[in-house]
């Protein structure tokens, strides 16, 4: 297998799925009245960009994880053979766990975050949504470094991690409600994922699996939706700059770091969850928001 196969994956693919898939969303939407509801020519510009863009720099990335990938993977006390159905099977389930341990870790861990937020700070929720990835995959990358030590083969980690993003892009959008019970229990859905997205304190950081959320049922995680979630952060960013959009939070990190002179803040401010502040406790985003709203309350 030559290098060219080994990153280039199904996802990429997939793109004309993606388009065909947004065509009918735009087409289904257009009688919505509802201004939150579909589709905004910038935004959906935006993302559609960051989309073009990660194709670039995720391939590059890919590029630089498969020389370490393999440097681990011919170094595994055994090899997984690609050949075993069971073997996809395995690797599979391992790759969306690991993804949901990434991920609740990059709504945790605010430097991790600055690089994920990008995919959060649209207004929208629709197939656009779904492409605004971000141009720094680096901490992604570092979470599947267990495959390689456990001897799958670097080509097959970037392949199961393809059909995990793919699987990913039709649960972004309002225009599928409530599946079957069983589904619903099992599988990530677009209910599911539109708490994920949402803004309210009572969905915050809720709902992580990529195609299960089993992963969220057992590790307490998990948050059924019961209103229209509000998308977007918490603090939105008043930008419609995608350099703007994609790097923000790591330059309000980086003016945090600067005005800190102890290493306590320092780490606080780069390991700590995001809105995290000098004499903070550790403390969720949610906890913090609803002791504000509390606090704004009595204020009355």
């Amino acid at each position: 297998m030559n290098l060219w196969d080994q990153i280039n994956q199904p996802v990429t693919y997939a793109i004309p799925f993606f388009v065909l898939a947004m065509v009918v969303e735009i087409f289904s939407l257009r009688a919505h009245g509802d201004e939150r509801t579909g589709y905004e020519r910038s935004d959906a510009r935006n993302s559609l960009v960051m989309g073009l863009v990660s194709v670039f720099v995720s391939g590059a990335a890919k590029f630089v994880a498969l020389l370490g990938y393999a440097v681990l993977y011919v170094h595994a006390p055994w090899q997984v053979d690609p050949r075993n159905p069971l073997s996809w099977v395995a690797v599979i389930l391992a790759v969306d766990v690991l993804w949901y341990a990434y991920h609740r870790t990059s709504h945790r861990v605010r430097v991790v975050w600055a690089a994920h937020q990008v995919h959060h700070n649209s207004r929208y929720f629709n197939y656009a949504t779904a492409l605004r990835q971000k141009w720094n995959p680096w901490f992604e990358l570092l979470a599947w470094i267990p495959l390689p030590l456990l001897g799958v083969p670097p080509w097959m980690v970037f392949t199961a991690w393809s059909f995990n993003l793919i699987y990913q892009f039709w649960v972004h959008t309002e225009t599928i409600g409530r599946l079957p019970r069983w589904f619903e229990f099992v599988f990530n859905t677009p209910s599911h994922h539109r708490v994920h997205h949402a803004s309210d304190p009572e969905y915050l950081d809720r709902n992580y699996g990529g195609i299960f959320i089993l992963w969220d049922r057992l590790f307490g995680t998990f948050r059924a939706e019961t209103f229209r979630p509000t998308y977007g952060l918490t603090k939105n960013i008043d930008s419609g700059n995608v350099l703007t959009l994609q790097y923000y939070e790591f330059g309000a990190l980086w003016r945090d770091l600067r005005s800190s002179r102890r290493i306590r803040d320092w780490l606080g401010y780069s390991f700590g969850p995001p809105g995290w502040s000098p004499g903070d406790r550790w403390v969720s985003k949610k906890a913090k928001m609803r002791r504000q709203a509390s606090d704004a309350a009595s204020a009355l």
